[in-house]
């Protein structure tokens, strides 16, 4: 059902539609994943080895993550800059799932490729959310930066964060990250789409039959496989990303140990393998696999739900029309 398919019931959903589904599915996988985003931000964004020896290291395991958060910073800590990340889901989603219905109908009615092949979910997959990344950027920027922020806060919301970067840093700063952000996305996301179409259509190879009643499950496992792959095979580029986020924003890490300051993309991969070993390109990965596993299987899962729900609703107006 996860791009254009001429056998699928779902051809008959608009672009609104199709837009609707992927926003409210991008915001209800944020609230249920909120704390993994937090704690994968703080673990990417410590220069100090993550390890119980490292009496330096503030954070050294996602169990001890946890406890130090709940008591330096309450509950409230884990949902940290959820208002911008609310904002990125539910913008990234619509955007990027218009743009893949869209570019794999184009391919199957303007190329001789069949619109499920491997290839072309991972190209349009790409392309599709490279347009979302831009789109929503300065929103992750936003959310990593109140993410990452410790007691007192810099920000004390969404508002006075917009004001106070534009104001000290300039519009440019809401970009900071773009460059490893579009090396990453494109691999990542292309996986994503083409490992899920690719491990939905084994299932049905291997467990023949409609799938009606398994269906959901089975978009969540799938998803859940997709996410894992791809998150680590691109893991060290999200990484880059966070660093250079926080760029200008070095006063609020204070409390959580050293910081650095990067001059691009090229100098903070020297300085991290510098510093930080092979090791510290893929700090914060359990917690990011977490948050991969869960997020792209609800993705997934909430937008095929919302797919499906669209269509019986439509079909429940049509045939009401048809009696009247």
């Amino acid at each position: 059902m996860v791009g254009y398919d001429p056998d699928s019931q779902c051809t008959s959903l608009s672009a609104v539609e199709i837009a609707v589904a992927g926003s409210a599915s991008g915001l209800v996988t944020r609230a249920l994943i909120g704390p993994f985003d937090v704690l994968k931000i703080r673990f990417q964004l410590q220069i100090e080895q993550l390890s119980s020896r490292n009496p330096q290291a503030k954070y050294y395991g996602i169990w001890q993550a946890v406890c130090q958060i709940l008591g330096e910073e309450g509950p409230k800590a884990f949902w940290k800059g959820h208002v911008p990340a609310q904002l990125l889901s539910v913008s990234f989603g619509a955007v990027q799932f218009v743009s893949f219905e869209f570019l794999t109908k184009l391919v199957h009615d303007g190329t001789l490729y069949h619109a499920r092949d491997f290839g072309v979910h991972f190209t349009c997959g790409g392309l599709a959310a490279c347009a979302a990344t831009i789109t929503v950027q300065p929103l992750d920027t936003l959310r990593t930066r109140m993410a990452a922020q410790g007691e007192p806060k810099i920000y004390r919301n969404l508002r006075h964060a917009v004001l106070n970067m534009y104001q000290k840093e300039g519009l440019l700063t809401f970009y900071r990250g773009l460059n490893p952000a579009m090396i990453a996305i494109i691999p990542y996301a292309g996986l994503q789409f083409s490992l899920y179409n690719s491990l939905m259509r084994l299932h049905k190879w291997i467990v023949p039959g409609d799938g009606s009643k398994t269906g959901s499950v089975k978009s969540f496992v799938c998803g859940s496989c997709a996410g894992v792959i791809s998150k680590t095979l691109t893991y060290p580029f999200d990484l880059f990303k966070k660093r250079l986020q926080v760029g200008g924003f070095e006063q609020a890490r204070a409390a959580f140990g050293q910081v650095r300051t990067y001059s691009g993309l090229m100098d903070c991969a020297r300085q991290i393998a510098q510093d930080e070993g092979a090791r510290g390109f893929f700090k914060g990965l359990s917690p990011s696999l977490l948050k991969a596993a869960f997020s792209t299987g609800f993705t997934f899962f909430w937008y095929e739900s919302f797919c499906r729900l669209m269509r019986a609703l439509k079909e429940a107006n049509s045939s009401k029309r048809r009696e009247d």
